[in-house]
């Protein structure tokens, strides 16, 4: 019977999806979601344990993310257009996790549980009519440092081909902290 014990080193590609809501307090309004795919390489790092045929293990991933300053979400009023724009250069996902699987053979089904982090820089909100902007650490805006971390859920399933060579598909989903910002009534902003 195949084991599934012991430590490994990978590589991966695939694609990371982001979504954004914006909201204004004030108001209490959502303007609209943002969408965006970006391409994502990297790698990572694991070790499994096999109990039976469960099997249970963490796994360290590092990927850099394609992306330059398209996640860019804009404040849409009807009839007047897009008035402020949103962008944010997402440079690197990481993913720290337990992995909790059963094996048949070969084939590995698992889940997996953790936390991860998003690094970007350069977030900035433009207001389009104006032509005025403001970039993290202007104004009073909190939660904007280059890193953003929160909780991991995903699953997949993995392939055994030769004893030491696998393939694996797996969807994760990442969901992270939340950034606000407070624009002054006197800010030439708006």
């Amino acid at each position: 019977m195949f084991s599934w014990t012991g430590f490994y080193v990978g590589a991966n590609i695939g694609g990371a999806w982001s979504n954004n809501r914006w909201t204004d307090t004030v108001l209490l309004t959502d303007f609209n979601n943002c969408n965006n795919g970006v391409f994502i390489g990297g790698g990572q790092i694991g070790g499994n344990y096999q109990v039976g045929q469960f099997v249970i293990g963490g796994e360290w991933d590092f990927d850099w993310a394609g992306n330059n300053n398209n996640n860019g979400a804009g404040v849409v009023i009807p009839g007047v257009g897009t008035v402020v724009v949103t962008n944010n250069n997402n440079r690197f996902i990481t993913t720290v996790a337990a992995r909790f699987g059963y094996a048949v053979d070969h084939w590995l089904l698992y889940a997996k549980v953790g936390g991860g982090w998003v690094g970007h820089n350069d977030f900035t909100v433009t207001n389009l009519t104006t032509g005025a902007s403001f970039t993290c650490g202007t104004f009073n805006l909190t939660n904007c440092g280059n890193t953003t971390g929160g909780w991991l859920a995903g699953a997949g399933f993995e392939y055994a081909f030769t004893n030491n060579w696998t393939v694996k598909a797996e969807y994760d989903f990442l969901g992270l902290g939340n950034r606000t910002f407070t624009v002054p009534a006197t800010s030439p902003f708006l």
